[in-house]
């Protein structure tokens, strides 16, 4: 039973050597540097060859809420056809330098039309996406602060893909804070009760996890997929 993804990479790994068969513009992306803003459409799709971004919507009221990281060997954003409107609250930036073959929409299009293979594939990720936003909305929310940070800790960490294996999340706490969607104080809170259980530990834009089993002891069955 598949699990809940924030971090996606390596969806469309077997598709590299058609991505570089196919009409592409190469481009490179710095560290902070946006792949686009808000207020943007979203006209161009990244098959990400390294390197990995952040995609956070901004609301009206200035607070940020980040949604998903996308790193090398998948494609972001996603192809479809309509223009949604909430699409122009998102933004995407680099976390770390990128290499990208970028496409537009129309040649995306073709593409979709031509490998069956290909889109079963962008299907298959939007289901993956779509199944992270519900486990959110119908889940995460209401659980208490600290298994919703057990369950984020637990699907960054130890139930990444195994192209991306990782026991760390480099992450700030007010980014854990505006992924998870709750407040400093609540975050902070939960952070402690982790360390004073021996579960993690924290240093300066890293939190390692030191005790697996506990972790995942204190995860929501739906984290775990059971």
């Amino acid at each position: 039973m598949l699990i809940p993804r924030y971090f996606f990479c390596g969806d469309f790994l077997p598709f590299y050597d058609y991505f570089l068969s196919c009409p592409h513009v190469r481009r490179s992306f710095p560290r902070g540097s946006m792949l686009w803003q808000t207020g943007e459409p979203h006209s161009a799709i990244h098959y990400i060859e390294n390197g990995s971004a952040l995609n956070f919507a901004l609301h009206e009221s200035g607070r940020r809420k980040l949604i998903s990281f996308h790193g090398a060997g998948t494609v972001f954003p996603g192809y479809h056809r309509r223009d949604f409107k909430i699409e122009r609250t998102l933004a995407t930036q680099a976390l770390c330098d990128m290499q990208v073959l970028e496409f537009t929409r129309e040649q995306f299009s073709r593409m979709f039309a031509q490998n069956t293979a290909l889109a079963e594939a962008v299907v298959s990720w939007y289901a993956a996406y779509v199944n992270r936003l519900l486990f959110e909305t119908v889940h995460q929310e209401y659980n208490s602060s600290l298994v919703q940070l057990c369950n984020l800790l637990y699907l960054l960490t130890i139930a990444r893909e195994p192209a991306c294996p990782c026991a760390e999340a480099d992450m700030t706490q007010d980014e854990l804070a505006e992924l998870l969607g709750i407040s400093r104080v609540q975050l902070t809170r939960a952070l402690s009760v982790l360390r004073s259980r021996g579960i993690i530990a924290t240093q300066r834009h890293r939190i390692s996890i030191t005790n697996q089993a506990a972790l995942a002891a204190l995860c929501s069955s739906e984290a775990l997929g059971e």
